[in-house]
């Protein structure tokens, strides 16, 4: 079926949606509430099942031009002993191709290329969305990609699931300079990952208790096994990236909404925020979009024909996507916690 849709938020679950609605045949507009698109430098992983999604999206190709394979990476003590391999070949190994790691930027310039293949698909920006009713009464349907703070989804479910602090700060980066160990290195209380992102450079990401300056952060993994201290060095603390993880709680009843004033359906953190402990926030939205744009596709025409993909959606991404979130704020904890003893026995545990 098509019609008509209105996209809210042009992050990653927002573009990858309008460009498969576009595909299927629906006009779409996308509005964003930001002058200009996040294109701040941190790495996304794209696991093998998002990327065979943004194959039947369009933009798989331009993808891989850009992205790199993750593999080899460990799990580290801070003296840089070795004490489980993350499962990264098994996933290779089993879906036939690897994790793919990808900057930001160059994901979004992906989506918006994808987008403007297209030439009719509207990307406005600055255009804060405050009467969610108003904006569905003109459409056949809303998405909600507007992320953790979502309008859309405070309109249709209220503001009972919301952000919720973990009480732990992120901190991110690129150095430019090539690390020769890739993975995560868990402490007592902290922590620290490191990742390819194109050649030369490393992405790396670190936690530290919330009131953690960055004239601080270097000296909490002053000790740490190299190059740890070396990257933090070579990059620019005027450059970090500093946020407050968060994730949504309580987990929605629905993804989904069929009120008489306008069908709605929610993407990406807006539906499912979760702390980046996995690694699966891009993919789970882009896994989001593929769904809802398969559903919508088989669809009969009809307002009715659109409650019922609604449903399919929900029934296929609300409990996965909601999973994978518990198991992330799960594995938070497990990571940050200051019995590290009980949690690296368990961590030798593992399977290679």
């Amino acid at each position: 079926m098509t019609g008509t849709a209105t996209v809210v938020g042009a992050g990653i679950g927002g573009l990858a949606t309008a460009i498969g609605l576009r595909r299927a045949g629906w006009s779409v507009t996308v509005l964003e509430r930001r002058t200009e698109l996040e294109r701040y430098g941190a790495a996304f992983g794209i696991h093998p099942t998002a990327q065979s999604a943004l194959d039947r999206l369009g933009v798989g190709d331009v993808l891989r031009e850009h992205a790199v394979p993750y593999r080899d990476a460990h799990i580290r003590t801070p003296d840089g002993t070795s004490i489980a391999r993350l499962p990264l070949e098994r996933i290779e190994r089993k879906a036939g191709r690897p994790e793919l790691l990808i900057s930001r930027p160059y994901l979004l310039d992906a989506l918006l290329a994808g987008l403007d293949a297209f030439g009719d698909v509207p990307v406005k920006l600055g255009e804060r969305v405050t009467d969610v009713d108003a904006l569905a009464a003109g459409q056949d349907l809303v998405i909600g990609a507007d992320g953790i703070r979502s309008a859309v989804r405070t309109a249709c479910f209220g503001d009972r699931s919301g952000p919720r602090e973990v009480g732990t700060v992120a901190w991110i980066g690129i150095a430019d300079i090539e690390s020769p160990v890739h993975g995560e290195t868990w402490g007592s209380g902290r922590f620290f990952g490191l990742t390819p992102v194109e050649p030369s450079r490393t992405n790396w990401y670190a936690t530290a208790p919330e009131a953690t300056t960055a004239d601080e952060l270097r000296g909490l993994f002053a000790g740490w096994h190299d190059p740890i201290p070396r990257i933090l060095a070579a990059t620019d603390p005027a450059t970090w990236i500093r946020y407050e993880m968060r994730h949504l709680h309580p987990a929605l009843p629905s993804f989904v909404s069929a009120e008489a004033s306008g069908q709605v359906a929610l993407v990406g953190d807006a539906a499912h925020a979760m702390t980046p402990n996995l690694g699966q926030g891009a993919c789970t939205a882009i896994l989001d979009a593929d769904a809802l744009t398969r559903a919508l596709t088989a669809a009969p025409p009809g307002p009715a024909g659109i409650a019922g993909a609604l449903r399919a959606y929900d029934r296929e991404r609300r409990r996965s996507a909601q999973r994978t979130a518990f198991a992330s704020r799960t594995l938070h904890r497990f990571m940050s916690t200051e019995r590290t003893r009980l949690r690296d026995a368990a961590v030798r545990l593992l399977p290679g």
